[in-house]
């Protein structure tokens, strides 16, 4: 169902609070998430920037945030560490056009067909890596190489502190002084300031005891221009990608940044009644983005929803939010890098260790768990391992064949039809074969294309089995159109039903 929405009145005024309250949200998490990545600060500024001046006046969906995120930390890390950074650019440039087309032959409903097990296992795996390898950020020490090596490593970081107080010790303080002001913000924040984020809190209440105390720890290091800062391609730019393992890498990151965006959207559409996203418009803007980003030498960009969740809260109204957050990141960071230079390293340790530690989300499992069985509660947890003790490409591959399982028992009849009448008073829709994460794409356009605010009728009686990713995609649909006051009727077995309705 497409809506059309006027923009209401004194929206000027609402975009523009919006977008200081995204600004100051983002600030920390660009530069958190390029120390977690192993690239410098200013990296991920840079691609805050592009993803607000850039992405944001392209993008398919008004409301959604871009820059820097923490799903990509992992593989960015990976690659830095064992080919140097200067492959970073030519990937991602690679990335995005694949993305770019990806959106121009319309595959964006596809992205949205991926097993919300394997998603929400792949963003579980990758908040963990974050967290182990952040610990060690605290103690103003480097992550190791992988995750494993960083988990076995925690006891001896521990075991090794002195009770003389010196660098280390001052760095773990403000680390955990950081975790525990941000903890408390969330938890006890006066109602008056529910838009500061507890992120800007932490820093910089960790900050200001670094500076007034002289402390003697590791600080950012940003440049004094953030032109100085671009690293344009040279010569022999694009001579990495005759590496396959290199391409490879290109398409995992076209993969994932497009369906952790398309997530991303979906989920920021279910917090507001506007225009809904456009996902093959959304991935166009993404792919011109990861080009800019890959040109200038920064970190890969994706729809991210921490930051789209506080536009949306702090009463954005339309795209000029976005765009205007990332004006303000460019105007700091060229008027103001001597304030970021004050900030410790270990308090934007702390900032990520909270930051993997919500990705990490065991509500998400036993959802799964309780309301569709063991096989995709088997898939994100496996997804999950993998990612944790492989890599971030072998755990998803895996889950994705894992999926393939869903679809054995309904193997005669995965075709799904989709059959819509018009009748004067009633629209009805009647679904037969087996609802798939195959039929998503088929299903999404369908239910996109009903007339608005008509009462319906979904029949289900010819649908032998419904999927999980299926199920999960109909009952938000379903909730979304009921809270908006839509007379919907179901018609379909009990456990169908139940499906749905849970």
């Amino acid at each position: 169902m497409t809506t059309v929405v006027e923009k209401p009145r004194g929206w000027i005024v609402k975009d523009f609070a919006a977008s200081i309250v995204v600004f100051l949200v983002a600030m920390p998490l660009c530069m958190g998430i390029a120390i977690a990545s192993g690239v410098s600060p200013e990296k991920g500024l840079i691609t805050g920037i592009i993803g607000g001046l850039v992405v944001g006046f392209f993008a398919g969906s008004p409301l959604q945030v871009s820059g820097p995120a923490a799903g990509l930390a992992v593989i960015v890390f990976e690659l830095v560490r064992d080919h140097g950074i200067t492959v970073l650019g030519p990937i991602l440039l690679l990335a995005g056009l694949l993305q770019l087309l990806a959106g121009v032959f319309k595959l964006g409903g596809w992205f949205r067909a991926i097993s919300p097990a394997v998603v929400h296992g792949m963003l579980a795996g990758i908040g963990a890596l974050i967290v182990v390898g952040q610990f060690h950020t605290m103690f103003d020490a480097k992550p190791l190489s992988n995750g494993l090596e960083n988990l076995a490593a925690m006891p001896a970081r521990i075991l090794g502190l002195s009770n003389d107080i010196g660098s280390t010790e001052l760095a773990l303080f403000l680390g955990l002084f950081t975790i525990a002001l941000m903890l408390g913000w969330d938890r006890f924040r006066p109602l008056a300031l529910k838009l500061v984020p507890s992120a800007l809190i932490g820093v910089v209440g960790a900050t200001l005891i670094a500076f007034f105390l002289g402390l003697d720890v590791v600080r950012v290091d940003v440049p004094a221009s953030i032109i100085a800062a671009i690293d344009t391609p040279g010569a022999g730019f694009l001579a990495p990608l005759v590496n396959p393992a290199l391409l490879l890498s290109a398409v995992a990151i076209a993969f994932i940044a497009s369906a952790e965006t398309l997530l991303s959207a979906a989920a920021t559409d279910r917090m507001h009644d506007g225009v809904r996203t456009d996902y093959n418009k959304e991935l166009r803007a993404q792919g011109i983005g990861n080009m800019l980003c890959g040109a200038a030498g920064a970190l890969p960009m994706t729809g991210v929803i921490v930051r789209s969740s506080a536009n949306v809260q702090a009463g954005a109204t339309s795209r000029w939010s976005t765009v205007m957050h990332g004006a303000w990141i460019l105007g700091f960071v060229a008027l103001l890098p001597w304030v970021l230079r004050e900030i410790p390293m270990a308090a934007l340790g702390g900032v990520l260790v909270v930051t993997g530690a919500k990705l990490v989300s065991l509500k998400h499992v036993r959802h799964l768990f309780h309301n569709y069985g063991l096989l995709p509660a088997a898939i994100w947890a496996v997804t999950f391992v993998l990612v944790l003790t492989t890599d971030l490409l072998t755990g998803v591959l895996v889950g994705l064949a894992l999926s393939l399982v869903e679809l054995a028992p309904s193997f005669r009849r995965l075709r799904l039809t989709v059959a819509t009448a018009n009748d004067a008073d009633r629209c009805r829709v009647r679904l037969d074969g087996a609802a798939t994460f195959i039929s998503l794409p088929k299903l999404n356009q369908a239910l996109d294309n009903l007339p608005e605010g008509k009462p319906l009728t979904i029949e289900l009686g010819g649908v032998p089995s419904i999927d999980h990713s299926c199920a999960e995609m109909l009952r938000e649909w379903l909730d979304r159109q009921r809270k908006r006051g839509f007379d919907i009727e179901l018609l379909g077995s009990a456990s169908q039903l139940k499906r749905l309705t849970v």
